[in-house]
């Protein structure tokens, strides 16, 4: 795909990699802070955020390689040579 040719679909992207990544890290990190409060510890924040952060690269990681695989297919001609 090329740059110029699908703006709006490379705004999308971005934004889902975006929320892909935010979201888990957030989700984890107030899970980690009820679990903190409710326990009494002062650990369970930072494994949660860890979990989130690597959920979230996984995430993005995954949507990225999905994007890349699609941008393949659409390069290749019906008898699955490039152009």
């Amino acid at each position: 795909m090329k740059s110029g040719k699908h703006p709006y679909r490379n705004l999308v992207l971005i934004t889902q990699l975006g929320i892909q990544i935010m979201v888990p890290i957030f989700m984890c990190l107030f899970l980690g802070i009820f679990l903190d409060s409710h326990f009494s510890a002062g650990f369970f924040t930072i494994v949660f955020l860890i979990l989130g952060v690597l959920a979230g690269g996984r995430n993005a990681y995954i949507l990225a390689m999905s994007s890349i695989e699609g941008e393949k297919k659409q390069e290749r001609g019906k008898d699955g040579e490039y152009k």
